[in-house]
C-alpha cells in the first residue's frame, strides 16, 4: 500500500508529464505582463493613431459640456426646498396639533363623564 506522500509524488510527476516544455516559463512571462519595451511600442502606436491637437480637442469639449448652472436656477432650487420644507413643518405641526386636540378632548370627555357620574352617585 502507498504512503500519502508518495501518492502526492505519484499524482505531481503524472501531472508534470502532461504539461507541454516550456508551461512554467510562459505561465510567468504571462503573470508579469509587458516588458517596459513592449509599453514604449504600445504607447508609439497609439500615439501614430491620434490626430494632432487630439488632447486639446478633448478638454475644450470637455469644458463646454461641464455647462455651470446659473445663479437664477440656483435660486430656483433653494426657492424650491425652502418651499417643501415649509410645508412639511406646517404639515407636521398641524397633525400634532390635530393630536394634541384630539387626546385633550377625549380627556375632558372622561372628566365630564366623571363627574356625571359622581353627580348622579351624589343624588341617590
Amino acid at each position: 500500500m502507498k504512503t500519502e506522500d508518495q501518492a502526492w509524488r505519484d499524482l505531481q510527476a503524472h501531472a508534470s508529464a502532461q504539461l507541454r516544455s516550456g508551461f512554467a516559463e510562459r505561465a510567468l512571462r504571462v503573470a508579469r505582463g509587458p516588458q517596459a519595451a513592449t509599453w514604449r511600442e504600445f504607447n508609439v502606436h497609439a500615439a501614430k493613431q491620434l490626430r494632432p491637437g487630439f488632447a486639446e480637442r478633448v478638454l475644450r469639449a470637455a469644458r463646454a459640456a461641464a455647462d455651470v448652472p446659473s445663479l437664477t436656477s440656483q435660486f430656483a432650487l433653494s426657492a424650491a426646498t425652502a418651499a417643501v420644507c415649509l410645508a412639511a413643518v406646517i404639515f407636521v405641526q398641524d397633525r400634532s396639533a390635530q393630536l394634541a386636540d384630539e387626546r385633550n378632548l377625549a380627556d375632558w370627555q372622561l372628566i365630564v363623564m366623571s363627574a356625571n357620574d359622581a353627580q348622579d352617585f351624589d343624588s341617590l
